[in-house]
């Protein structure tokens, strides 16, 4: 029982509890509605004062906006009158000159008219004139017609035809007589200076091709020269650039390449190999490199020697170097080093018998073709590789010009220029220098003829001298003796234009008539 009466009073005093706690909940809720229904009159009451204020402060800015833009509006207004009113003064001005203009254009009008009146007057006597003198003509004609038994169109053609005919002749003769005398003064002249430069340097001539040939002591070197599965070779032609030929021939491989320094080098090494008889890959790479050291050596010495031989000073040292290349470089199986020495010393006689500077001619022919040393490692022609080269080691605008101007790729400045182009073409065209091969050859041969073939008249055509001449046969009715002179002339500047060649051709055109009669 006490504790059922414990339990219940408990509970009653729980419920107590909450009821309290309910009530005291309820009293702190209310407390807090009122202080923020307040906070929020409060916060109303601010906002709505900052309301106004703002308000009031927006009227004052757009009043005085109002302001400003009524001043500047009134400002502008006043700029456009001011424009309008300049505007109105001018337009008036040029009122005024456009009325003097009109006057003036009046008074002329009316002295265009008065001179207009005299020009028809005028115009009324000349046309009365010129009818008089249609018909004085007129009757002339009639009579020059009755006299020479011709129309007037008849003896109009007939007299351009007469001088047409007349000029032709005249033209021929002119030419002829031109010729001769150019001929007579100026070609034996040149011819004279350059026999005597010819007959004063003969150099020595030699050939090179692209290949060498290495003599072995017997044929079984070409085995190890080869080496077990072809190392030996393969590191030689790696060495070298070059590449070994071994065939059936007795006793002998040929080295080939372009490249005629690396040629040499490899030819020099492969006699030592062969000498040496330790022929592998380590030994080869030595023996390669030694053989580089005496070949850049060589070049070096072939360089200053020909400067020394030609007489030329001065020259940069890598040009020396450029020039001990040629040693090794030919050009249609002429040696390029020799055929520079050649140019040298004709350019220097061709100055001398001219007044000109022998020292420079020397230099200039020495230096024609340097670009040709490099000219298959450079992109261009060896003319402008020869010309940069002079530029970038100091060499004079005279000698750039004749490397560039020798081929006519630039219009020649100077007479050296002139020399050295005229020597460089008999130094290329002097029998057994250059070789060509023979379908080249007759090519050449068949476009001189066919050159010659193209003009009327032709009878015959031959190109004789290795093409260094054409010789034509025309046919007598067709062609006259005056025009043989003309047409030599036209053929020679067809060749110029059409056909590459070294040196000159000369065009011989014969007209042959002949009379043949039989006794019986």
């Amino acid at each position: 029982m006490q504790i059922v009466l414990w339990i219940t009073i408990s509970l009653v005093c729980l419920g107590l509890g909450f009821f309290f706690g309910y009530l005291l909940h309820k009293k702190m809720g209310e407390a807090r509605i009122g202080d923020a229904q307040k906070l929020a009159e409060k916060m109303i009451n601010e906002a709505q004062r900052e309301a106004a204020t703002y308000k009031k402060e927006a009227q004052v800015q757009a009043k005085e906006e109002w302001y400003k833009l009524k001043n500047n509006f009134e400002k502008e207004t006043q700029g456009k009158r001011n424009e309008l009113k300049d505007t109105e003064n001018r337009i008036l001005e040029k009122e005024k000159q456009n009325d003097r203009k009109v006057d003036i254009i009046n008074r002329k009008e009316k002295e265009v008219e008065i001179r207009e009146r005299d020009l028809v007057a005028k115009e009324r006597v000349i046309r009365a004139k010129d009818e008089r003198l249609t018909i004085m003509i007129d009757e002339q004609n009639a009579k020059l017609e009755q006299i020479a038994a011709l129309t007037q169109e008849e003896a109009k053609k007939q007299l351009m035809q007469n001088l047409e005919t007349q000029a032709r002749h005249e033209a021929a003769q002119l030419i002829k007589t031109i010729r001769d005398e150019a001929r007579d003064n100026a070609e034996k002249e040149a011819k004279q200076i350059i026999g005597l430069a010819i007959q004063r340097y003969a150099g020595e001539h030699t050939a090179e091709t692209t290949v060498s040939v290495v003599p072995l002591a017997s044929d079984e070197m070409k085995g190890r020269i080869i080496g077990r599965e072809g190392r030996n070779i393969r590191a030689f032609e790696a060495a070298t650039g070059v590449e070994v030929l071994i065939d059936d021939t007795p006793e002998a491989i040929v080295i080939s390449g372009f490249d005629p320094v690396r040629r040499e080098i490899a030819r020099i090494g492969m006699e030592k190999l062969i000498s040496d008889g330790r022929i592998q890959p380590a030994r080869i790479e030595e023996v390669i490199e030694k053989a580089k050291q005496e070949v850049d050596r060589s070049i070096r010495e072939a360089g200053e020697g020909l400067a020394l031989e030609v007489g030329v000073a001065g020259l940069h040292p890598e040009l020396l170097v450029l020039l001990g290349r040629l040693k090794y470089r030919t050009s249609y199986g002429q040696n390029v080093l020799q055929h520079s020495k050649e140019v040298a010393f004709l350019a220097s006689v061709m100055a001398g018998e001219l007044e000109l500077d022998q020292s420079i001619a020397k230099r200039c022919g020495l230096l024609h073709d340097i670009g040709k040393s490099v000219d298959h490692n450079i992109e261009g022609t060896h003319t402008q590789i020869g010309m940069d080269l002079a530029k970038r080691y100091g060499e004079s605008a005279l000698v750039i010009n004749s490397i560039g101007a020798h081929h006519e790729d630039i219009e020649a400045t100077s007479l050296y220029s002139v020399l050295i182009a005229a020597a460089d073409a008999i130094s290329g065209a002097r029998p057994g220098a250059r070789r060509e091969s023979l379908e080249a050859y007759v090519k050449r041969l068949e476009k001189l003829e066919e050159v010659a073939y193209s003009f009327k008249g032709i009878s015959k055509a031959y190109a004789i001298q290795a093409g260094r001449e054409v010789r034509i046969m025309v046919i007598p009715e067709d062609v006259n003796d005056n025009r043989v002179t003309e047409m030599a002339g036209e053929i020679a500047h067809k060749i110029e234009q059409s056909l590459q060649y070294p040196g000159q051709i000369k065009v011989t055109v014969i007209r042959e008539t002949r009379g043949v009669g039989y006794a019986k």
